[in-house]
């Protein structure tokens, strides 16, 4: 085989490994773009866990939606970026971000009306609904469910250090339902299925709570007080 041969077969292979790496440095740089809001949500809705006042809560929320603009904007330059038909092929650059950011959806959705946010409503908080090239993974929108049972258990508990004592009432029949909904899936996912196994210990973690509530009758006495004004 002459060197000639040789250099026709693999230099088209050099053009292509060059061209992914150069789509995957954009990918890289726009995902960081997006890291950035996200960690500012955090952040933001972190006040869940030291101030319990409605108003606090309110404003959280308002805040989280306000900087999901800017993850919009980012999600909207990586649809350019990604090659039409290659999104598994990109993916692991922003599988666990839109994770969090489901989950931090979900979290605005469950402080401001107390309800399970859908997948539609997910995909158009993070700005990925009605793409070219991005779409909404079904595992994506799962994981993010599965890491609001366990925040909503660390909300239970801490719900308790401010005397809010009704509040694990009501997260335990939310993560009661949502752990219900998920016992009506096959699991075939190894990931899926592991982190699922996981959420026993919260929906265990939130039980004990609102058993020692329930001991101490702190609930039923939170419920008779008056509402301040």
């Amino acid at each position: 085989m002459s060197s000639k041969l040789i250099t026709e077969i693999f230099t088209p292979f050099q053009d292509h490994i060059n061209e992914e790496q150069e789509i995957r440095e954009e990918i890289r740089q726009i995902m960081k773009s997006i890291e950035k809001p996200l960690r500012e949500i955090i952040t933001v809705l972190q006040v869940i866990h030291q101030d319990h006042k409605l108003e606090e809560l309110h404003q959280a929320c308002i805040k989280g939606r306000e900087i999901f603009e800017e993850v919009r904007i980012g999600f909207e330059k990586l649809d350019k970026i990604v090659p039409a038909g290659q999104y598994y092929r990109y993916h692991d650059h922003w599988k666990y971000v839109m994770q969090r950011l489901c989950f931090l959806a979900a979290l605005i959705i469950y402080l401001e009306k107390g309800i399970l946010i859908d997948k539609l409503t997910a995909a158009q908080i993070l700005g990925i609904h009605e793409k070219s090239n991005l779409k909404f993974d079904l595992e994506d929108y799962l994981m993010g469910l599965l890491n609001l049972s366990t925040e909503l258990s660390r909300f239970a508990v801490n719900s308790v250090t401010y005397k809010d004592y009704d509040r694990p009432l009501q997260i335990s029949k939310f993560v009661a339902e949502l752990n219900a909904g998920f016992r009506l899936l096959n699991l075939k996912n190894d990931s899926l299925r592991k982190r699922f196994d996981a959420m026993k210990y919260d929906v265990k973690k939130i039980e004990e709570v609102v058993y020692d509530l329930s001991i101490r009758g702190l609930a039923a006495k939170n419920s008779e007080e008056p509402v301040e004004k």
